[in-house]
């Protein structure tokens, strides 16, 4: 019998769902590895993820439902409890790091080289009009050239400094957002708990209340009966294939008067 069984049929659900996860995570990472075009990987990897979250989700149920059974298993239980939730986040963590190396090396697939040097004929046509120019005008050029460089650069500075000032709040408002969107998630999977206990209490009453509704009918059905037989004795009170009910006096007998007046 599975242990987690014997402590709760709860966490051996969950554990049997986060194993079906495990294996469908195995089996698409196989089968990233064999996909070629960079599209289908990128999808590939999408659904991978949302595996991942499911199964982050369903991890935490199972701590949720540990810390409810923490008060009724012994020390031993727990330990084991504990380690099977540890191996659960360890394989998991393994699953994202794969996740992550995959995403690097798709990334960098898509990569596209900004800095290509000049062209063949853009070197060819800057030689031609160089050997046409005197002295002066090639140093006159080559310090316009260097004071548009300069200026570019002034420019390119000026640029990345405002992007990184944008990357910066940017940065900094995504981590706040990320922050509120994990405590709205853990808002959510505890509300999930909380309703999927709720529906199994639910059931356990209609259950109870289904019982209750059997006994009643029994007894009505019983006092129905007992009625009926009672009419029955006071009716015909000399039927002998009816029994007497233990705790009624059987009808009295008609009585003679052993004396008559005259």
């Amino acid at each position: 019998m599975d242990p987690l069984a014997a402590v709760s049929e709860e966490l051996a659900e969950i554990d049997g769902q986060v194993a079906d996860i495990f294996r469908a995570l195995s089996n698409g990472f196989q089968k990233l590895e064999k996909i070629k075009d960079v599209n289908r990987q990128s999808r590939q990897l999408e659904e991978l993820t949302d595996k991942m979250r499911e199964c982050k989700r369903l991890i935490k149920e199972f701590d949720m439902e540990v810390r409810e059974t923490e008060r009724r298993t012994d020390a031993n239980t727990h330990k084991m409890l504990n380690e099977k939730k540890q191996s659960m986040i360890k394989e998991l963590n393994s699953y994202v790091a794969l996740k992550k190396q995959h995403q690097s090396n798709l990334e960098n697939n898509k990569r596209v080289d900004l800095f290509d040097g000049p062209s063949e004929g853009f070197g060819e046509e800057n030689v031609l009009l160089a050997s046409s120019m005197t002295n002066q005008q090639l140093m006159d050029s080559g310090n316009h050239m260097m004071d548009e460089t300069d200026q570019a650069i002034d420019r390119a500075k000026k640029v990345v400094q405002d992007t990184v000032d944008v990357g910066t709040e940017t940065a900094a408002a995504l981590k706040a957002q990320t922050e509120q969107m994990s405590r709205i998630v853990n808002e959510l999977d505890s509300i999930h708990f909380s309703i999927k206990k709720a529906s199994k209490l639910v059931k356990e009453i209609g259950r109870q209340v289904a019982t209750d509704k059997c006994i009643m009918a029994l007894l009505f059905l019983i006092v129905i009966g007992v009625i009926a037989i009672i009419i029955v004795k006071l009716v015909n009170p000399n039927n002998k294939d009816i029994r007497d009910i233990p705790g009624l006096a059987p009808p009295a007998m008609n009585r003679r008067l052993l004396w008559t007046p005259n």
